[in-house]
C-alpha cells in the first residue's frame, strides 16, 4: 500500500461500491476508479471472505484505463 499511496478508505471504497466485480474462484476482484487518486486509473482489489473477515490479498492501481 506504501509503494502506490493506498489508503484503507480506497480500498474500502472498492470493495463496497465497485464498479467491477467478477469472481475468480474463492477470490473476488473489485475494480474501482477513485476520482483525483492514481492518474486516473483503477484502483484493483483481489481479496476473499474468510468466516466474517475479509482477506486482502494484493491491490494496485491498472496500468490500462480500461479493464477487461
Amino acid at each position: 500500500m506504501r509503494l502506490y499511496n493506498i489508503s484503507e478508505g480506497d480500498i474500502s471504497d472498492t470493495i463496497d461500491l465497485p464498479e467491477i466485480s467478477d469472481r475468480e474462484g474463492i477470490k473476488t476482484v473489485a475494480v474501482k476508479k477513485i476520482q483525483d487518486r492514481f492518474s486516473g486509473y483503477p484502483l484493483k482489489v483481489v481479496y476473499e471472505k474468510r468466516e466474517e473477515e475479509l482477506f486482502i490479498i494484493t491491490t494496485y492501481p491498472l496500468k490500462k484505463k480500461l479493464w477487461r
